[in-house]
């Protein structure tokens, strides 16, 4: 049998980063996650923003489309 590997790009970033990242305070980025602006996923006992959700939605609101 053939094993066969393929990529998989799921861009996360911790909440820090994406602080760095936006130019915003990190309070404020985790204030935004606690109320649930930010889409996150825990990975371990890391909070990691998902950038391509925030991609998807970005393109969508863009397109008129309602998320």
């Amino acid at each position: 049998m053939m094993s066969t590997n393929i990529p998989v790009y799921c861009p996360l970033v911790t909440l820090d980063k994406y602080a760095e990242l936006v130019g915003l305070s990190v309070h404020t980025v985790r204030a935004q996650h606690e109320r649930g602006y930010i889409p996150s996923v825990k990975v371990g006992k890391r909070v990691m923003v998902n950038l391509e959700a925030i991609r998807l939605s970005a393109q969508r609101q863009s397109e008129g489309v309602q998320p």
